[in-house]
Parts: C-alpha cells; sequence; structure tokens
C-alpha cells in the first residue's frame, strides 16, 4: 500500500471520529420509534380511560342518591314537613302519577304531591330553574292549589356574587317573605310595596337574582297551574 493511500484512509477515519465525538459526560441519544412512542401513549390513554370509568362508576351512584336526599328534603321543606309525597309526570300536557307501559320517565317534568298523615293533599312542590346574574339558579317551591298561594321557596343552586346574590338563599326574610304570596309575583324594592298580596321585597344590590328567583315561580306555575287545576278537580270527583 503506497503512503498516499494510508494517509488518504487516517484521514477519512479522524473525519468520520470527530463527527461521532462527543463531550465527555453528555448522553448520546438515539432516535426513538415512532410506533414506540405510539404504543406508549395509546397505553397510557387506556390507562388513564379505565381509570376515570371506574372513578365514575364508583361515584355517580354516590352522586345522585346525594341529590335524591338534597331534594327529598327540600320537597319536605316546602311543603311544611308533610306525611308522605308521590311523583307526578307531565305527560302530554297532563299530570300522570303512572305511566304508560314502554314510556321512560328520563328528561320528563316532574311536580311532587304531599299528603298530611290523614291522606289530605296539603301542597305541590315544584322546581324550576332560569339564568340568574352569574349562572343558572335552580330552585323548588311549595304551592298550595286550594288557595292559589305559595308555601314556601328554598334555592337548590346558585353561583350568584358573595355577599350579594347569594343572599337569595341565604338571607332568612327574603325566603320567608314568599311564604302566604299569591300569584302572580311581583318584585318591588324594600319599603316600597303597597301591601299587595302578591308582593316581595327584593334584595337590595342583588336585583337581577332577586327578580329571576320571581320569574322561575311565575313561569313554572303559568305552565304548571291549569295542569294542577284539572289534576285537583279529577282527584276531587275520585275522591283522592
Amino acid at each position: 500500500m503506497s503512503d498516499e493511500r494510508v494517509l488518504g484512509t487516517e484521514a477519512g477515519d479522524e473525519l468520520e471520529r470527530q463527527e461521532t465525538r462527543v463531550a465527555p459526560g453528555a448522553t448520546v441519544r438515539s432516535e426513538v420509534p415512532v410506533w414506540r412512542l405510539v404504543s406508549t401513549l395509546g397505553a397510557g390513554g387506556a390507562v388513564a380511560g379505565l381509570a376515570i370509568v371506574l372513578v365514575f362508576g364508583w361515584a355517580n351512584p354516590r352522586i345522585e342518591a346525594h341529590r335524591a336526599e338534597v331534594l327529598r328534603q327540600a320537597i319536605h321543606e316546602v311543603l311544611r314537613a308533610p306525611d308522605r309525597y308521590a311523583t307526578l309526570f307531565v305527560l302530554e300536557g297532563e299530570l300522570v302519577s303512572a305511566l304508560p307501559a314502554g314510556v321512560d320517565s328520563t328528561g320528563l317534568d316532574r311536580v311532587y304531591v304531599g299528603y298530611d298523615a290523614a291522606g289530605e293533599r296539603v301542597g305541590f312542590a315544584i322546581a324550576g330553574e332560569l339564568p340568574g346574574y352569574q349562572d343558572v339558579i335552580r330552585l323548588i317551591f311549595g304551592y298550595d292549589a286550594e288557595h292559589a298561594e305559595l308555601l314556601g321557596m328554598k334555592v337548590l343552586e346558585n353561583k350568584e356574587t358573595p355577599g350579594l346574590g347569594d343572599k337569595i338563599e341565604k338571607d332568612s326574610a327574603f325566603v320567608s317573605g314568599f311564604e302566604g304570596v299569591v300569584l302572580p309575583i311581583e318584585g318591588v324594592k324594600t319599603g316600597s310595596g303597597t301591601g299587595d298580596e302578591g308582593e316581595v321585597d327584593m334584595i337590595t344590590g342583588a336585583t337581577i337574582s332577586s327578580r329571576t328567583v320571581i320569574a322561575i315561580i311565575n313561569r313554572r306555575l303559568e305552565s304548571l297551574e291549569p295542569m294542577i287545576d284539572v289534576y285537583v278537580e279529577e282527584s276531587r270527583e275520585s275522591g283522592g
């Protein structure tokens, strides 16, 4: 082998060593195959999805049970502690206590009717909701169909401004102001009422939230009162 050829080979080897040389202590990273990245992400997603399903399956029944208990207590509160109550469904413009075969109750509007220990009807509990100042306000109220007046009102859920709008739930004077009120309800500024039986004093600084509560009750009864009247009349005729 000639000296010239040897020198060329040595120069090529030196160039290769320079291209692959790394700093002392540095880690040489090799390319990760795409399939490995995809499989890793897929496995991680599957594990996370399974965990979510398991947690939901464990928590959801407890959440629903809690909501049912909150509703039960609210019904007892707005109907002034009835001995028992039954659920009525709104079906094709009527209140029915039992649904026809094949009809799913999911999504149907509901009204709750309360009875005292003697089996006499004490009133109807009706839930409703509308957007308030911050978010949706949900409430339930008791209605005495015989005298066309409210028995009580309770806010079930609200995210109104703390210290102002949330008084629709925390201000006892405002809440108790719905007891014995006749329909339709009219919201008035504190101290400016005329003494009419349909007036409710609104909360100063929370006019929108107060009006929303009143609007929920008025609108719900506007749509349900005719059905309730028919139900009451039919119950009277049947002796129920």
